[in-house]
């Protein structure tokens, strides 16, 4: 197959890359590179010895993807590209509107175009919103507690609407819940501009001087102590679901959710001990007042991706941290 990636140079998408390539598929990259490098795909060539198509541009672009669609062939799509900060959302929803929800639109209006109806959707835990009860399944109810998980459910629904409307569409949503950790070569990982907005990458620039504690967004939460309890997944086994989502569709037409997890749940505290012993040394931590938009705990119960997807997360928080540290240390 020939599949085009949205966000194609981030981080999720260039795990994904490798691992699509490694499958013996053809990849277009395609980003605006508001949140990545170009270089990453210079470093997916080295790793997988196959050298990815790279289109710069803005998924808003309807005509640049319908073009891109086209000129390669591209069977299906996996869509990536997505504004992903919590905090961000908050603060300029307007923003995450436009680049989330209207860019999907742009998307799906490219694909009808170009008669290219599979694909598989970069969802997010955050659709679930405040627990109804743990671990969280498919079935259970909807309803985001911030602008950025808001616009992927409005994205969701969007996409079943479509299936609705034609049986020949093809999606997978896939719900992960939090990615960490890095390619085992060292050679990619998560690297945003500025300072990050999600944990283990700041956690890693404290580690290597480059920050100066690990803010820790409350210590009040109804948890064992008192941080908040996320289900830590390595890049790699996402990278993989993605890879196993796509298949599911060779044979299956209509709208599918799929939460990718491990089931385990661990803490702020949790994962900053896990990375000093990846590390080496103690990290200064500073405790701040709660998010705005922030849940206590959140984790999956991943037993349908298991049951139809064929996979399951097997990495341990340990590989994660250390796979981090290698990537952030050989930089």
């Amino acid at each position: 197959m020939t599949i085009l990636l949205t966000g194609g140079t981030g981080y999720i998408a260039s795990h994904t890359a490798v691992t699509l390539l490694e499958a013996g598929h053809q990849v277009v990259l395609f980003d605006n590179l508001c949140n990545s490098q170009r270089d990453v795909v210079a470093r997916i060539e080295q790793i997988t010895g196959k050298a990815p198509v790279f289109v710069e541009g803005d998924i808003r672009d309807t005509q640049l993807l319908r073009t891109t669609l086209d000129q390669h062939g591209c069977d299906s799509v996996i869509h990536f590209a997505g504004l992903k900060a919590v905090g961000e959302s908050v603060a300029k929803p307007i923003l995450y509107y436009a680049n989330n929800v209207q860019g999907t639109i742009s998307l799906l209006q490219a694909m009808e175009a170009a008669g290219t109806r599979t694909l598989v959707f970069s969802s997010s835990a955050t659709v679930y919103g405040e627990p109804k009860y743990l671990p969280f399944d498919e079935s259970h109810p909807t309803g985001a507690t911030n602008p950025y998980g808001r616009t992927k459910l409005h994205i969701e629904e969007m996409l079943k609407d479509v299936c609705a409307s034609d049986s020949s569409w093809r999606v997978s949503c896939l719900r992960y819940f939090n990615p960490v950790g890095a390619h085992p070569s060292g050679l990619i990982g998560e690297d945003p501009q500025g300072i990050p907005n999600n944990l283990m990458p700041f956690v890693a620039k404290v580690a290597t001087g480059e920050l100066e504690a690990i803010g820790i967004f409350g210590s009040d939460y109804p948890t064992a102590d008192g941080t908040g309890v996320r289900d830590y997944i390595h890049v790699m086994d996402l990278a993989e679901g993605h890879l196993a989502g796509l298949r599911f569709l060779r044979d299956h037409t209509g709208w599918h959710a799929f939460n990718l997890g491990t089931g385990q749940g661990y803490s702020v505290l949790d994962l900053v001990a896990a990375f000093e012993r990846a590390c080496g040394k103690q990290l200064q931590r500073k405790m701040l007042p709660r998010r705005p938009g922030d849940i206590a705990s959140s984790y999956a119960n991943s037993a349908k991706a298991e049951s139809e997807l064929g996979w399951r997360g097997t990495r341990s928080l340990d590989d994660m941290c250390q796979s981090t540290w290698k990537w952030q240390s050989s930089k």
